[in-house]
């Protein structure tokens, strides 16, 4: 294997070396660009594994495989290790010993699957469970595997015939929903009564997996949480003996909580698992315990119900279990978590202003330096980070213009790039320029935002004016496989972005700040900050513009429609709020919506009525496409129809674009290219005339 690295090594300069005729980048491009992720490292730190995604451009469909790189070897090129036809093979992770693990549905069910990579030997199968595995940890000594996977709660093996599946009684295909069962529908699919996502330690001898325990006994919940969570939320002590992990309970609060709790259990003991962060009822995750075993280092949240609060970095004395909260002093919030080697500082990734870079924090001062080195090494977004042997860092980045690579920083802080995937397909795409700017918002507060163009345009260019969700979100110097502004860029546009009062990475004030005032001060910003762009770049023709956005920039959008009736040429409204009534009543994750009106609509039915867009509708006129999908549980589709019922009924210009197999987000390949065909076709019928 080795040999075949060295002998296939190749120059990263010469990918990247420019074609002779560039072409504009297409939706196409974007669907099917090699997508990079969950890098790991050997225990000697010299071979890095990660998962790499490809996507046939005839079918769009797509697969996962597994790709080894030797950082010792000059200009080494990946290999694909664990890469089978039909299959994916995903969440790659190192033995001590050195073999490697991961998960694969070679054998019709996602499994564990193991490559003595010094034997070069053909994988084997590690677990063979009942259940699918969404995820496992190693631990340190290599004797037990924790994995975990969605489960019934009446199993005590990973996996078996439930009795209990919520049925109603009879010949139906109904499923019944008891009293103060929790969710009975989250993100994109229904609950399955009794069943959760539940840790189960196994013992591994011999590159198998046997005698499966559950990790979560008493308690009813998921953990990892779900929709979003992995294995961030669960970890190994260094003693190989202890686990923690992060639970949500599910019960009648569940909808309006964002109590996530750290639990530690001790395998193998009759122990029930200890609460660890009881005494906080909002959120406490990533639990990252120290090199030496004497430090639980974690994320917490300090106001009960609110999802967009500051996550302070934490530092709990595991023999005493005095905790103290690190960065508190720090108006940024914590995404992820790697101790150093030493156990005395730690890696912390955050955003900031439009990036998300790497920090270093000092494990007994709670000191928080932003680490640099290249001018560009740490710009962009920065994550996956991991420690390796001599003080080395590997991690991945990506930026507004360059989809994710994996790079090293070594203990002297200079950056090698390891991979570029995608080198020879990007050096075929003509230039775009990204620039940021900064203007006084509402209130006069500064706020920024970016621009994108063609490099080499030379007339006044249209503008696609887009609009980012959350709302607690940005969108600054990182990557989109679904909002790409590169990709509206390419096709002929001025693309702006503004992070309104309410955006992330600013300060906790200034994300709180749109709270209870969703169409106040970000409407502000949205129309000085277009102001602002024209100024600062003359070429952009900002009355001849279309507006765009999804989730809260689909609520803009609505917004817009009848608070801005002559701003925009054009809008185009993703999975947005149209009735906030409707919405308080449809939606799953009820803390966000309370939290962000002051309560439920039936206390303080003024907060929602205050900025709700249907009590707008009769003075709508801009032509408005609007997208919605059929498995959207957080902002149900029924608001994208009552929206497109509006415009219909008004006879404004609209179209409806309805995608039955999508959730809040486009992720399917020919789904994406759907919709990016179908939003540039209206863009250009109004702003290319």
């Amino acid at each position: 294997m080795r040999n075949m690295l060295l002998t296939s090594a190749i120059a990263l300069t010469a990918a990247l070396s420019s074609p002779a005729l560039a072409r504009p980048m297409t939706e196409v491009d974007l669907a099917t660009l090699k997508r990079v992720a969950a890098p790991t490292a050997s225990p000697d730190g010299r071979w890095v594994v990660f998962q790499q995604t490809d996507t046939e451009k005839e079918s769009y469909k797509r697969s996962t495989g597994l790709w080894l790189i030797d950082r010792n070897a000059k200009d080494a090129k990946p290999v694909p290790i664990a890469d089978t036809a039909g299959k994916n093979e995903t969440s790659p992770a190192f033995a001590p010993d050195g073999s490697l693990y991961f998960i694969s549905n070679a054998s019709g069910k996602d499994q564990i699957w193991r490559i003595d990579l010094a034997a070069g030997t053909a994988a084997t199968q590690v677990t063979d469970t009942q259940a699918d595995v969404a995820g496992f940890k190693i631990s340190p000594d290599g004797k037990k595997l924790l994995a975990w996977g969605d489960i019934p709660k009446e199993c005590t093996d990973f996996g078996c015939d439930a009795k209990d599946k919520g049925a109603l009684v009879g010949p139906g295909s109904g499923r019944l929903y008891k009293d103060g069962v929790g969710f009975v529908r989250h993100w994109d699919q229904w609950e399955t009564p009794g069943t959760y996502s539940r840790p189960f330690v196994f013992n591994l001898e011999g590159g198998k997996a046997s005698v499966a325990r559950p990790v979560d006994a008493g308690l009813i919940g998921d953990s990892p949480s779900k929709p979003f969570g992995g294995g961030e939320e669960l970890a190994w002590g260094a003693d190989s003996r202890t686990v923690f992990f992060t639970l949500r309970k599910a019960d009648r609060h569940e909808p309006t909580s964002t109590n996530l709790d750290i639990y530690s259990w001790l395998v193998d003991s009759r122990m029930m698992p200890v609460n660890l962060t009881e005494g906080n009822r909002a959120t406490d995750t990533l639990p990252t315990p120290s090199p030496d075993g004497k430090w639980l280092a974690y994320a917490a949240m300090a106001r009960p119900g609110y999802e967009a609060d500051r996550q302070v970095l934490m530092l709990r004395n595991l023999e005493n279990g005095e905790t103290r909260k690190l960065t508190d002093a720090w108006d940024r919030s914590v995404d992820s978590i790697a101790w150093a080697a030493d156990g005395k500082s730690l890696f912390v990734t955050a955003q900031d202003v439009l990036d998300h870079p790497l920090f270093k924090v000092d494990a007994a001062t709670g000191k928080v330096e932003k680490l640099k080195a290249s001018a560009e090494a740490f710009d962009g977004t920065v994550g996956d980070v991991t420690v390796l042997p001599g003080g080395a860092l590997l991690y991945t980045r990506n930026t507004a213009l360059l989809p994710t690579d994996l790079y090293t920083r070594d203990a002297k802080g200079k950056v090698k790039q390891l991979t570029a995937v995608n080198a020879a397909t990007l050096a075929e795409f003509d230039p775009v320029k990204f620039d940021r700017m900064q203007f006084a918002g509402a209130n006069g507060d500064k706020v920024w935002g970016i621009i994108l163009k063609p490099a080499n345009a030379t007339a006044k260019l249209p503008v696609a004016f887009i609009v980012h969700g959350g709302p607690q979100g940005s969108f600054g110097n990182g990557w989109s496989t679904r909002w790409n502004p590169r990709l509206f860029a390419q096709q002929g546009y001025g693309v702006v972005s503004v992070d309104f009062h309410g955006s992330t990475g600013y300060g906790q004030a200034f994300t709180d700040s749109i709270n209870k005032d969703w169409g106040g001060k970000p409407l502000q910003d949205l129309k000085l900050g277009l102001a602002a762009a024209g100024k600062q770049d003359a070429q952009l023709d900002i009355a001849n513009a279309c507006a765009l956005g999804a989730s809260y920039g689909g609520y803009m959008m609505n917004w817009i429609a009848g608070q801005w009736t002559d701003g925009f040429k054009c809008l185009v409204q993703h999975d947005g709020v149209f009735d906030a009534r409707a919405m308080a009543y449809e939606t799953e994750e009820l803390w966000f919506d309370e939290w962000e009106h002051g309560g439920p609509y039936f206390e303080v039915p003024e907060e929602f009525e205050k900025w709700n867009p249907v009590n707008h509708v009769a003075k709508w006129k801009t032509p408005m496409l609007v997208i919605t999908s059929e498995k959207d549980f957080r902002i149900p589709y029924t608001q994208g129809l009552a929206a497109f019922t509006a415009l219909q009924r008004r006879g404004v210009p609209s179209q409806l674009l309805v995608f039955p197999d999508e959730n809040h987000w486009v992720l399917k390949g020919a789904n994406s290219v759907q919709w990016h065909q179908t939003v540039f076709n209206w863009l250009d019928s109004y702003l290319k005339k």
